[in-house]
C-alpha cells in the first residue's frame, strides 16, 4: 500500500514535458509572424479601400461648425472650380434666399448676345444648406498621394487586424496563466476595448471638430489663410489624434490596476491631482501632436477620467472596510 501512493502522486504531478526556453522563443516567433501576416493582409485590403477611409477621416472637417450658429454663405464657381464658401451677412447680399442660414452658389459663365459674348452671373441655392466645409486638402508632390494612401491604410490595418494579432499574442501568453488570472485578463481586456472605442468615437465626433475649428480660428487671428492644408499632414494629424486618444483612455485602467494591487490608495489619488493635470498635458503632446489645442483637448477628458478613478477607489475602499467589519462581527 505504501508503494502505491508515490505512483499515484506521480500521475497527478505529471503534466507532460515542459518546454525549454528555445521552445517558448519559437512560440513567440510564430505568434509574431502570424501577427505580421495578419497586418500585412489587412494593409493590402485597406490600400484598395483607402478612398473610402480618406472620406471617413475627412468627416471631422464636415462637423467643424457643430457648436456654432449657422450663418449665410456664398460660394463662387467658375467651371468645376469652387472658391469658398464665404460667410456673409444679409446687408452685404440682400438678395439671399429666405431662411436663417441660406447657402448659395454664384456661377460665373458666358453667354452669346448677338455677335458678342458677355459674362453671366447666376445664383443657385444649395439644397440642404450646403457643405460648410471651408478647408481644401492638397497634394504638393507626385509621390504624396501614395504616401497618404499608405499612411491611411497602415493605421486602418492595425485597427482592422487587431482581433487577429491580439488572438495570436494571447495564444502565446494565456498558457502561462491559471484560470483566475485568465478571467481577470479577459475582464480587463473588455474594459480596455470599451475605453479605446469610447476614446476614438469621442475624438472623431467631438474633440477633432473642435480642435480643427480652433486651429482655423487661431490662424485667422494671426492673419493667415486657413483654407488650404496639406493632405498628408491632415491625415497624420487625424490618425495620431484618434489613436492617441484611444491609447490615452487606457490611463484609468493603469491607475485602477495600481489601486487594486495596493500600490495606490484613494488618499494618494486625491493628493496627486495637480501632478496628473500636468501628466495629462504631457500625454497629449506624446500621444497626439505637440501643440496647445490637441494637448488641452486630450488633457481635459483624461483628467475627468482620473476623477472617476478617485471615486471608484473610494468605493472599493469603502466596500473593503464593510467586508472586513462584517467578517470581524
Amino acid at each position: 500500500m505504501a508503494e502505491e501512493i508515490p505512483a499515484a502522486t506521480a500521475e497527478v504531478e505529471d503534466t507532460g514535458p515542459k518546454k525549454s526556453f528555445w521552445g517558448h522563443l519559437n512560440d513567440l516567433r510564430n505568434a509574431l509572424i502570424r501577427s505580421a501576416i495578419a497586418i500585412a493582409i489587412a494593409l493590402v485590403v485597406c490600400l484598395f479601400a483607402s478612398p473610402w477611409i480618406v472620406a471617413v477621416l475627412m468627416g471631422p472637417l464636415r462637423h467643424m461648425h457643430i457648436f456654432e450658429k449657422p450663418k449665410p454663405t456664398v460660394t463662387l464657381q467658375i467651371g468645376d472650380t469652387k472658391i469658398g464658401p464665404f460667410e456673409v451677412t444679409r446687408e452685404q447680399f440682400p438678395g439671399l434666399p429666405p431662411g436663417d442660414a441660406p447657402n448659395v452658389v454664384f456661377r460665373i459663365g458666358t453667354a452669346q448676345v448677338g455677335k458678342e459674348h458677355v459674362a453671366t452671373l447666376t445664383m443657385e441655392p444649395v439644397a440642404g444648406g450646403g457643405d460648410p466645409t471651408d478647408i481644401r486638402l492638397h497634394n504638393f508632390s507626385p509621390a504624396e498621394s501614395f504616401m497618404v494612401a499608405f499612411h491611411v491604410a497602415l493605421f486602418a490595418a492595425l485597427a482592422v487586424s487587431s482581433p487577429f494579432w491580439i488572438f495570436f499574442m494571447g495564444g502565446f501568453v494565456l498558457p502561462a496563466l491559471n484560470l483566475k488570472e485568465r478571467s481577470v485578463i479577459f475582464s480587463w481586456l473588455g474594459w480596455s476595448a470599451a475605453l479605446f472605442i469610447a476614446g476614438v468615437l469621442s475624438t472623431y465626433f467631438v474633440l477633432l471638430p473642435v480642435a480643427l475649428r480652433a486651429s482655423v480660428q487661431y490662424s485667422r487671428v494671426l492673419g493667415f489663410s486657413a483654407q488650404d492644408w496639406r493632405a498628408d499632414e491632415y491625415i497624420n494629424f487625424v490618425c495620431r489624434f484618434i489613436f492617441g486618444m484611444g491609447l490615452g483612455f487606457q490611463f484609468p485602467l493603469i491607475v485602477l490596476f495600481l489601486v487594486k494591487i495596493g500600490v495606490l490608495t484613494h488618499s494618494h489619488l486625491t493628493r496627486y491631482r495637480r501632478h496628473v493635470a500636468v501628466l495629462s498635458l504631457i500625454l497629449g503632446a506624446v500621444l497626439t501632436t505637440p501643440e496647445v489645442v490637441t494637448q488641452v483637448a486630450m488633457a481635459i477628458p483624461l483628467y475627468l477620467l482620473y476623477e472617476v478613478c478617485i471615486w471608484i477607489a473610494w468605493y472599493w475602499e469603502r466596500k473593503k472596510r464593510k467586508a472586513e467589519g462584517a467578517s470581524q462581527a
